[in-house]
């Protein structure tokens, strides 16, 4: 029998910054660090909105504030589906503390971040949610989720 895992993904803003971490891999691949979001696994009983608050005090020390949900996303790897849920976070202050499972981290300007986060997958979802030149944030209002079919 399978097994689903919930994921969340805290893409936080402060003022018109937006923080990318910097995370450790593999060595056997070509990027063993790569610069993506927070994201973290949702624990059982948690709303989705509380995970992602947790998730993101954990990994950089900055409680946050949840704004809105962007984007949704899903994939099967062996016997485990896993389904994701990406909030904008606000954040009070950019001072990071990172935990040790991250490597750096960065505020970046919207003008900058498919240029630092170069994950095809991850490059596709923030131009779903309007962080790339070609989108605006305020054009989603009250955003509805994007729902892509798990493969």
């Amino acid at each position: 029998m399978g097994k689903l895992r919930i994921l969340v993904k805290g893409i936080v803003q402060y003022k018109d910054m937006y923080l990318a971490v910097e995370r450790w891999y593999d060595d056997r691949i070509f990027e063993p660090y790569q610069w993506e979001f927070i994201d973290g696994e949702m624990d059982f009983g948690e709303t989705p909105e509380k995970a992602v608050e947790r998730i993101v005090a954990e990994k950089i020390g900055i409680p946050v504030q949840v704004d809105k949900p962007l984007y949704t996303w899903g994939f099967t790897a062996g016997e485990i589906c896993t389904a994701g849920i990406a909030f904008l976070c606000d954040a009070q202050t950019d001072e990071v503390v990172l935990s040790e499972e991250l490597h750096d981290s960065k505020w970046v300007p919207k003008s900058d971040i498919s240029n630092v986060i170069t994950n095809k997958a991850v490059v596709k979802d923030i131009e779903k949610a309007g962080l790339t030149n070609s989108f605006d944030l305020d054009d989603f209002g009250k955003v509805d989720l994007f729902i892509e079919p798990l493969d």
